[in-house]
């Protein structure tokens, strides 16, 4: 029987392996060079438009192949859009956003090209409309193509089920404005989209897919990957995110509106929908997590569900850059778009906006690389707090010369804890302090903590700190190529704690700090981002010449007690 079973397996093997050689299939016709890839596939780039042509160019027909086994062959045509920040690409299907690549943004895995965001055969946005029970899903409908330049419009139109469609993109100059170096310009990377059903009656909803990711332009891409999230903000209440990473395989999440916005986003980049007004707020939020085909997950699905007033959705498309005055410049709170501070947001996010604020400020004053401004603002924080360290120090050496006293007081009324208190109170009251004073001396620690914070997540984000170089880094937004600056910063800790021990009495614990808490700064930030270290570096070493001051100061109150 086993034998049988054996030769029966080689038999099938060599039919199987023979099949091909005998009987050959038809040949495939060869992919022309030209031909545009299937719907939301990432399209080459146009060629560049001559002075004088249209703002609005639309591209050849292209033809496209949709999957022949869920749908019919369509005939597509794809619009090629270019906008003084980027280039669009659009789908005659549904009118769909297809691609997304930016002129002032280049990539950083290898090569210099523009960043490009869709992946191919992935759409940015796509859309449905739901009309009573019933579900037209525009990406399968061809719609037909008009494009008026004047008026920097783009319509698809036609009949989808019997209901006649459009969907409008509109790419006028934005009516937001933000303020960079000082002179006042378009937001940009901001367009209008309207889609309208004729005679759907109430209850009629707009569905609009948003990206299942983005191709990474970056040189950590896993990094890049580990960021992709979508995120949305509720009318009442803050931003949240739901993390690629967080969702497992056929996972739902829905999360009811009302919601101003919604987007899907990489670590710099994003693509989202925006509710014009309150009364026009999205009514939920669906995600669901896709099978992971890779050791890290790379895609998830998500659908905003927006309501059409009288069979009408106006929404604003920002598809771009997360630079936060940009982003502020849209209002409804936008810029948290990129939360930062995860679980601790509540905390961070304040401190996260100030930072960003005084780092811009600064950076349109100074006219200085970003690598010195964080080196000025690592000085000008401590400068900033010196007199509060100064406060803190004293009362710390106050308390080290009383604290002879208090031990011996612990000591003699040890049996007798209500007189042990008594005595302690005394003491203090004569030498004008509280049992709260050795409290302060930790205070100057904890100002500059959220500040930490904040950068650090500042810098896991913050698309201005991207490939800004400086000094010998290729990146400030990334690790130290030659791991100096973490060095730098964990011997600067050392030496300000040194300094600190200074003339002061002996203390065990204070010893081990002074070894271990640069050896665990070290350890965690350095594989951090340089700009990080740099700050943090140059906070230390301004931090020296204070701590050298109050060593001195402690030595001569030392002397009479000696």
């Amino acid at each position: 029987m086993n034998r049988r079973f054996f030769l029966a397996l080689l038999l099938t093997a060599v039919v199987v392996m023979l099949t091909p050689v005998l009987f050959p299939g038809r040949p495939r016709a060869p992919v022309s060079q030209s031909a545009d890839p299937a719907p939301g596939a990432a399209r080459p780039a146009a060629p560049t438009r001559p002075p004088g042509a249209a703002a609005l160019p639309v591209a050849d027909t292209a033809r496209t192949i949709g999957d022949s086994l869920a749908v019919p062959a369509v005939r597509a045509e794809t619009v090629a859009v270019a906008t003084p920040n980027a280039r669009l690409r659009l789908s005659s299907l549904g009118g769909a956003l297809i691609g997304a690549e930016f002129a002032n943004y280049h990539s950083l895995g290898g090569d210099s090209s523009r960043v490009e965001l869709a992946r191919a055969h992935e759409p940015l946005l796509q859309f449905q409309i739901v009309v009573g029970g019933d579900t037209i899903p525009l990406d399968r409908m061809p719609l037909s193509v008009t494009a008026d330049s004047a008026r920097g419009t783009v319509e698809f139109g036609g009949a989808a089920r019997g209901v006649p469609v459009s969907v409008r993109w509109s790419f006028a100059p934005d009516t937001y404005h933000v303020r960079i170096n000082r002179q006042d310009e378009p937001v940009g990377y901001v367009h209008r989209l309207t889609v309208e059903a004729s005679g759907v009656g109430v209850g009629a909803y707009l569905l609009v897919d948003l990206p299942r990711g983005f191709r990474s332009s970056e040189a950590d891409s896993a990094t890049d990957y580990q960021h992709l999230a979508y995120a949305y903000k509720p009318v009442n209440g803050g931003a949240d995110l739901i993390r690629f990473g967080k969702l497992d395989p056929g996972e739902r999440r829905l999360r009811p509106g009302p919601h101003q916005w919604a987007v899907a986003k990489s670590k710099y980049f994003l693509v989202g929908i925006l509710a014009r007004t309150e009364s026009e707020a999205f009514a939920e939020l669906q995600v669901t997590g896709t099978p992971r085909t890779w050791r890290m997950h790379t895609s998830g699905h998500a659908t905003v569900v927006v309501p059409m007033q009288s069979g009408r959705a106006d929404l604003e498309v920002y598809a771009g850059p997360q630079e936060w005055r940009r982003l502020l410049a849209m209002g409804r709170a936008f810029e948290s778009a990129n939360p930062y501070g995860g679980f601790m947001q509540g905390m961070i996010q304040p401190f996260a906006t100030i930072v960003m604020r005084v780092l811009l400020w600064m950076k349109d004053v100074l006219q200085l690389n970003y690598g010195w401004t964080l080196i000025i603002f690592g000085i000008l924080v401590r400068v900033v707090l010196w007199p509060l360290n100064q406060t803190a120090m004293r009362a710390s050496l106050r308390m080290q010369r009383i604290q002879p006293e208090l031990s011996a007081a612990q000591k003699k009324y040890a049996s007798n804890p209500q007189k042990q208190r008594e005595e302690i109170m005394r003491i203090y009251r004569e030498h004008g302090m509280s049992p709260f004073s050795a409290l302060s001396g930790c205070l100057p620690m904890l100002i500059p903590m959220p500040v930490l914070f904040a950068l650090f997540f500042v810098f896991q984000n913050t698309i201005e700190f991207r490939g800004v170089s400086f000094w010998w880094m290729v990146d400030i937004s990334q690790k130290d190529p030659f791991y100096i600056l973490p060095v730098v910063m964990a011997a600067s800790m050392f030496v300000l704690s040194w300094i600190g021990m200074r003339n002061a009495p002996p203390n065990p614990q204070a010893k081990l700090m002074l070894y271990f808490l640069p050896g665990m700064m070290l350890v965690i930030l350095f594989n951090f981002a340089a700009g990080l270290n740099l700050y943090y570096a140059a906070q230390n070493l301004a931090a020296l010449p204070q701590q050298w001051l109050i060593a001195n100061e402690r030595a001569k109150l030392a002397k009479p007690s000696g």
